[in-house]
């Protein structure tokens, strides 16, 4: 997810502070138009970040970039929730939820599939897919468990609010000091160790890559231009950003792209409880669609 939480960043001395006023400003104007709510405690880390847009804008205070905000600059705008972004993520993350799909999701998909109770279509979303480590892991396990080979059609969207970190996830080039977060299995079958100018990182291989897609989407909007229905949704570390309302119209809205028996699964420090009477929890923050019990038992 987006995290707006920490950098080792400074003020700029030659642009006057932000002041609190100005502060409130974007605070308001970053919550309505992302849902993401920043403490009181923030100003001086989004002054720093905010600074150089300031240079490369050729603005002088805080307020002329407010008023450029307010006047519908879309394109600023996507910079101003880039710049609010860290995208702090790792390969398996939270490892429970990928050991969920492939001991208790998947074999039952494979099953269902060898009765005819289901396609072998497989449509998961990664909803904050960051720099794009969660949604290679995703795609990871999926390839291991349903090659193409093998009659499968497997399509994992990757989304995220930040541009920047979009990019780097369509990318798929890691420094090689991430190869520990990855099984050793996987490492060897999914990732390619880079030579000469590349000496040092590691891409994604062309058999995962063909799996995902890549979209900006604004979990704030009322729709989501992303297609579906989705067998799985993850949208992990990501509600934690949004007050209770937010929450549960961003879990309200999820719920219309989720299939029948499909799969929401948030963050360890997440829940559904409160939000929403339409899911039921079948694992650790893994939640399925109430009205699935014949599909659940299946």
């Amino acid at each position: 997810m987006s995290d707006p939480s920490s950098a080792s960043v400074g003020p700029d001395p030659a642009i006057p502070p932000m002041t609190d006023l100005e502060y409130e400003r974007f605070r308001t104007y970053i919550y309505e138009h992302s849902g993401i709510q920043l403490g009181p405690a923030k100003k001086e880390l989004l002054a720093a970040r905010l600074a150089r847009r300031l240079r490369d804008l050729e603005l002088s205070s805080y307020g002329e970039y407010f008023r450029r905000l307010v006047q519908g600059d879309k394109a600023e705008e996507i910079s101003l929730f880039d710049a609010v972004s860290t995208n702090e993520t790792h390969f398996f993350r939270e490892p429970q939820h990928f050991e969920f799909l492939r001991d208790v999701v998947f074999p039952r998909w494979d099953r269902m599939a060898a009765a005819g109770l289901r396609s072998r279509t497989i449509r998961m979303w990664s909803a904050a897919c960051a720099t794009g480590q969660e949604v290679y892991s995703l795609a990871m396990v999926a390839e291991d468990r349903f090659p193409a080979a093998a009659g499968w059609d497997v399509e994992i969207l990757a989304t995220d609010l930040s541009v920047r970190a979009l990019e780097a996830a369509r990318v798929g080039v890691w420094s090689l000091d991430q190869k520990h977060e990855i099984p050793e299995k996987f490492l060897k079958a999914y990732m390619l160790k880079g030579v000469a100018g590349q000496r040092g990182r590691m891409k994604a291989a062309p058999s995962i890559r063909a799996l995902l897609r890549f979209a900006r989407v604004n979990l704030n909007n009322e729709v989501y231009p992303v297609g579906g229905p989705f067998d799985v949704i993850f949208c992990r570390n990501v509600l934690i950003y949004f007050d209770a309302g937010a929450k549960a119209r961003v879990v309200d809205r999820l719920m219309g792209y989720l299939a029948p028996g499909g799969y929401l699964i948030l963050g360890q420090v997440e829940s559904a409880t409160g939000l929403t009477d339409r899911l039921r929890a079948v694992g650790p923050t893994v939640y399925v669609r109430a009205d699935a019990e014949t599909l659940e038992a299946a």
